[in-house]
């Protein structure tokens, strides 16, 4: 079998499973999204990394010593319908790289990466991916039991915080912008205040 080492030798109109993406050498950075390649955005601009930085560095002091791991992009989250047990490769088409996420259970955790739904996770909005996390990813992590997703507007220097409901539905749980302190659903002793998200 030819190495696959150029995005051209792949069909994008094809559906494609884990197994397959293991294989690959790219240079480009690709997502899979229910067996379709999607592109991801090129190399982030200086505010959607300030944001980033911003988050991990309050995130990672936060959480040291404690049993849940934070980890940023680029990091391979797996993920499928949250009523099905763990998949092998071969039934997995869905990889993601979210910005930031947060993942309490070791069990999910593998060489790899991640196999299974993060507890939190955080996508930075820019004019490449906004689509993107709106709507495909919003309903991939609702599907498959991300509890917490928060979608960060770099432009507006706002935060939407989305909550999974009795009902598995992502509810908006609230918007935090300015001088207001957003306080995660699932760790409420984590206190962020907004200007030094969006500090740059």
């Amino acid at each position: 079998m030819a190495k696959i080492n150029r995005l051209s030798q792949l069909d994008l109109n094809q559906h494609y499973s884990y197994a397959d993406y293991m294989t690959w050498q790219l240079d480009d950075m690709i997502e899979l999204i229910k067996g379709k390649i999607m592109l991801m955005s090129p190399a982030p601009n200086v505010i959607h990394q300030s944001i980033s930085v911003n988050f991990t560095r309050l995130l990672a002091n936060h959480f040291r010593h404690k049993p849940c791991k934070v980890f940023a992009a680029p990091f391979d989250v797996r993920l499928y319908d949250r009523k099905k047990s763990v998949l092998t490769s071969q039934d997995i088409h869905t990889v993601v790289q979210p910005d930031l996420c947060v993942i309490c259970n070791p069990e999910l955790l593998d060489s790899q990466g991640c196999n299974g739904a993060p507890d939190w996770i955080i996508e930075i909005l820019s004019k490449g991916n906004a689509k993107r996390e709106m709507k495909l990813k919003y309903e991939i992590y609702q599907e498959s039991g991300v509890t917490e997703y928060w979608l960060v507007y770099p432009e507006e220097q706002a935060i939407y915080q989305f909550v999974l409901n009795d009902e598995r539905q992502y509810r908006l749980k609230h918007m935090y912008a300015n001088d207001d302190i957003a306080v995660p659903h699932l760790f409420p002793d984590l206190q962020l205040d907004v200007n030094e998200i969006f500090e740059l």
